[in-house]
């Protein structure tokens, strides 16, 4: 997801917008929910050229699709990010090695909206992503929908007083 920036030269307050629709990257996403590979991203972005490099900021449109983390029923929405990120000019120096490894580079005139995508994109996905707030789930010992049987439930014995639950039988033998 590479777009050239060389119009926009290394004159601080050169400015242009970004519109377009592009293909979703892969791994967009965590374990449950995410974005579908090759789906449309919508971007209006503003690149602006500042002292030390190319300033994007705007927004990101997505169409998240995914599963409910208690019922395994499926999930879609829209989401909308905010990106805001500083790519740096190849040459820009910085007095820490471990600040450099971590900033974006303009690099050949071109900068990879990508990763920062990537970025903008994962944090706002919801770690433990749910239906509705108030999922009950799935029983964990049958699998059954909870919302479809609202009094399910099962006798547990406990395995150490199952020999003692074999004495109280009423039709026990003497």
């Amino acid at each position: 997801m590479a777009f050239d920036v060389k119009d926009l030269g290394r004159s601080p307050g050169s400015m242009r917008t970004l519109t377009e629709h592009v293909p979703a990257p892969g791994d967009l996403g965590v374990a449950l929910i995410g974005v579908q590979e090759g789906s449309d991203v919508g971007l209006d972005l503003r690149l602006e050229a500042v002292h030390e490099g190319i300033l994007v900021s705007g927004t990101a449109n997505v169409k998240v699709t995914g599963e409910c983390g208690r019922c395994l029923d499926p999930l879609a929405y829209d989401l909308e990010v905010d990106v805001q990120e500083l790519f740096f000019y190849e040459d820009s120096e910085f007095p820490d090695e471990e600040d450099e490894e971590e900033q974006y580079r303009v690099e050949r005139d071109v900068i990879d909206l990508e990763p920062v995508l990537r970025d903008a994109v994962v944090t706002m996905l919801p770690f433990q992503p749910v239906c509705r707030e108030d999922c009950q789930g799935l029983c964990s010992e049958c699998g059954v929908r909870l919302e479809d049987e609202p009094g399910h439930h099962h006798e547990i014995v406990d395995p150490r007083w199952a020999a003692l639950a074999d004495l109280a039988k009423p039709d026990r033998q003497n």
